[in-house]
């Protein structure tokens, strides 16, 4: 059977669509373009109004691409707008989020897909898969028990529920025999892993780093609370990458109380020095939200300020927009589109700086990288090989030798257009 799949959103949607395809391929299915599939998956978002009306728009695509193809649906619209979706979409499966799990096991049984052979559950029946990605995600938890103002997620997504430390590694040390290097655990709200089963995040990444061999561990996007000096005691193993996305929404303290967050400015400047202090090239990247409704000139410098007095590695921007069915849609006083693309443009350029400061930073060092497969022919016997060091910075380095998925020590030697340059260096 012909399966396509694709997914709107976020990292944890991506991480369970790669799932899916595994669980498929033990199955003995394939994977196709959509307009030669016998089915479609789409895993959708609704972050944002926005996100769902790209769902809607990615579903209508999908379908006209390849009408007789079964369409099955899941992800945060689908669990949110279930009936509309079966309704006016042509979508022959919802699958809501609590059942995601169960997912391949739905589409078996709905369109009686045949029985695997015994032979396809061997991981190394299909090893060219393993051949396509060097990282893979993990989803170690879902859900969330956290009510901020402008999201949407906790409805969607349920409450908090954490795989078992067996189940984690079981899975980590299956991706490592099919050939992936690095991992990257990822979670609705990572920080809050553990609760439920009598577990913690410290506990997770311990037990990853003591009973697997993976080269590479890499924590997913951490809201920034809840995070323990025995949580950033781990960075002190070389294989857990030196990297903490954490997202900040806001530099000013009056809107972070509008939008529920759990800290603020200073709380949020107090762990990143704390995490500086004990791996001092970590490099710290952000989320953050403009045009937040009520947004002053005040509140906006005040978000300028805590800017530039961080100095994040790499910022993911945004303008506000707001969702229905949050408590942010409700709030008065929306900030115009045009002032909001000023604010965007304007962080946009100390997002430019304090990532080019951070780069420059580098130059000299010598870091680890794992190199990815786009490769590009740049003379008879040379290619133009691409990667990411360990703190998550894309390097690029020409070399006469094959490095598709291996981690090697480069040097630093220079910064130009957003790209570090680095030479190889002996093994």
């Amino acid at each position: 059977m012909q399966v396509h799949l694709e997914f709107l959103g976020c990292r944890l949607n991506e991480a369970e669509v790669a799932s899916w395809k595994r669980q498929l391929v033990q199955q003995g299915h394939f994977f196709s373009g959509p307009e030669d599939a016998d089915i479609i998956v789409l895993n959708t978002c609704a972050v944002t109004g926005e996100a769902s009306k790209k769902s809607r728009q990615k579903l209508r695509r999908l379908h006209r691409k390849n009408p007789t193809a079964g369409l099955v649906v899941t992800g945060c619209y689908a669990t949110l707008e279930p009936q509309k979706i079966a309704k006016n979409l042509d979508v022959n499966l919802v699958i809501p989020n609590n059942d995601k799990d169960n997912l391949v096991q739905k589409i078996v049984e709905h369109f009686a897909l045949p029985v695997a052979p015994p032979m396809a559950i061997d991981p190394e029946a299909q090893p060219a898969f393993a051949q396509t990605r060097t990282r893979a995600f993990i989803k170690v938890q879902d859900g969330c028990h956290n009510r901020c103002s402008f999201c949407i997620v906790s409805k969607a997504r349920g409450t908090e529920r954490s795989r078992t430390l067996a189940a984690v590694c079981t899975e980590i040390a299956h991706l490592q025999a099919l050939g992936f290097q690095e991992v990257i655990l990822t979670g609705v709200h990572l920080g809050g892993y553990g609760r439920d089963i009598g577990s913690s995040l410290p506990t997770l990444v311990r037990t990853v780093l003591e009973q697997t061999t993976i080269p590479r561990v890499r924590i997913g996007s951490l809201e920034p609370w809840e995070l323990t000096d025995e949580f950033f005691a781990l960075f002190s193993d070389p294989r857990l990458c030196p990297h903490l996305h954490l997202p900040i929404q806001s530099g000013s303290n009056s809107v972070l109380k509008r939008m529920i967050r759990k800290y603020t400015t200073a709380e949020y400047h107090n762990l990143v020095k704390k995490a500086r202090a004990i791996a001092p090239h970590i490099q710290i990247s952000t989320d953050l939200i403009v045009g937040f409704p009520g947004e002053s000139e005040k509140e906006f410098a005040e978000t300028v300020q805590t800017l530039h007095e961080i100095q994040f590695g790499d910022m993911h921007i945004f303008r506000y927009s707001p969702r229905e069915g949050t408590a942010a849609a409700r709030l008065r006083n929306r900030i115009p589109k045009d002032l909001q693309s000023k604010r965007f443009a304007s962080v946009q350029s100390i997002k430019k700086e304090s990532q080019k400061k951070f780069h420059e930073g580098m130059i000299g060092q010598i870091r680890s990288v794992l190199w990815e497969r786009d490769a590009q022919k740049v003379d008879q016997n040379l290619w133009l090989w691409k990667g990411y060091t360990d703190n998550y910075v894309r390097v690029e380095t020409i070399s006469s030798n094959p490095l598709f998925n291996q981690i090697t020590p480069i040097r630093i030697d220079s910064h130009h257009q957003g790209s570090l340059m680095g030479s190889l260096l002996q093994m």
